[in-house]
C-alpha cells in the first residue's frame, strides 16, 4: 500500500460520481511519454480545480465494457470491484490532469500524460502504458473525480515541489495554479533530457530538470539527493513530494527532521520499485 497522506490533506472536489468519457486522439511526446486526450460524453461535468488534480481511470479489459464500474469507489464498493473475475474487470489506475480546456475543437477536453513502460507487442507494456500506445478515438474510458492534494496553509507563498517522472503531471498543474508572487523551487527528475516539458508557473519558482538517464541512480534517487541538499528558507513553506515511495516517505523525513510542521507537507508514494 502507498504512504502518503494525501487523505488528511486533500481537497475534496465539488460533484463526485462516475464519469465516461471517450479518447479523442493520442500522442507520444517523447520517449517515455504519451499524451491521452479524452472528452465527449460526461465531459460538461468534469469541474477542473486546478494543482495537482487526480482521478480513478478505468480502462475496459479487451474491448470489453465499463458495466463493472462503481459509481462511487469507497472501501465497500472497491472490495465488490475487487471481487469481478479479471478477465471482464477495467483496469484501474491513477492519474493526474496535466491539463483541462474548456474550449477544444469538440468541447472541454483533458489530457492525461502516461509514463511509458516496455512495448504492446511483446507483452512487456503494463495496462495503462499498453493503453496510451494504442488507443483510438471514441474508446471508452470511465473517471472518479478526486480532487487536489496541494493544500498549504493560507498565507504560505513559498513551496518546494518534488517529484520523479510519474509526479511531472502533477507539477505542471500546480506550477500553472499558484499565484503569480509563489516564490520557492521545483525538482524533477525524468528518465532522459528529451524528457523535458515546457511548463509555465510563476517567475519566483525555479525548475529543475534532473535527468537520470546518465547517472546509473534507481529511480527517484536523484532527485532525493537533490531534496535533501536544499535548504529550506526561513519563511513558511510548504513541502510537496511524489513519486516512488522511497524518494516521498524518505524527502518527507528529512523536512520534518529539518523542522519543516508535518501540516506543511503533502506526499505520496505513487508507486514502489521492485527489491
Amino acid at each position: 500500500m502507498a504512504r502518503t497522506n494525501i487523505r488528511s490533506t486533500r481537497v475534496k472536489p465539488a460533484s463526485g460520481g462516475l464519469l465516461v468519457l471517450n479518447v479523442l486522439r493520442r500522442e507520444r511526446i517523447s520517449a517515455n511519454f504519451a499524451r491521452v486526450t479524452l472528452g465527449r460524453g460526461d465531459i460538461d461535468r468534469f469541474k477542473p480545480m486546478g494543482y495537482d488534480q487526480w482521478f480513478r481511470l478505468f480502462l475496459p479489459v479487451g474491448g470489453g465494457s465499463l458495466a463493472k464500474v462503481p459509481k462511487r469507489l469507497d472501501m465497500v464498493s472497491y472490495l465488490r470491484f475487487l471481487t469481478v473475475s479479471k478477465n471482464v474487470r477495467p483496469v484501474l489506475r491513477n492519474y493526474s490532469v496535466r491539463a483541462y480546456r474548456p474550449d477544444g475543437p469538440e468541447g472541454p477536453e483533458l489530457d492525461v500524460d502516461v509514463v511509458l513502460h516496455g512495448s504492446p507487442d511483446d507483452g512487456t507494456a503494463g495496462p495503462a502504458s499498453a493503453w496510451a500506445q494504442t488507443c483510438r478515438p471514441e474508446d471508452p474510458v470511465a473517471i472518479l473525480d478526486e480532487g487536489i492534494g496541494f493544500n498549504p496553509p493560507p498565507g504560505t507563498r513559498h513551496v518546494v515541489l518534488v517529484a520523479d517522472e510519474t509526479g511531472l503531471p502533477a507539477v505542471a498543474g500546480i506550477l500553472d495554479s499558484l499565484p503569480h508572487d509563489a516564490r520557492g523551487h521545483a525538482i524533477v527528475e525524468i528518465p532522459d533530457e528529451a524528457d523535458r516539458q515546457e511548463l509555465t508557473g510563476p517567475p519566483g519558482v525555479t525548475v529543475d530538470w534532473l535527468p537520470r538517464a546518465t547517472t546509473g541512480l534507481p529511480a527517484g534517487q536523484f532527485a532525493y539527493r537533490e531534496a535533501i541538499g536544499l535548504r529550506l528558507p526561513q519563511e513558511p513553506t510548504y513541502g510537496w513530494v511524489v513519486g516512488e515511495q522511497a524518494l516521498a516517505t524518505g524527502v518527507r523525513r528529512h523536512w520534518v527532521a529539518s523542522g519543516l510542521p508535518k501540516d506543511n507537507i503533502m506526499f505520496c508514494g505513487y508507486w514502489r520499485a521492485q527489491p
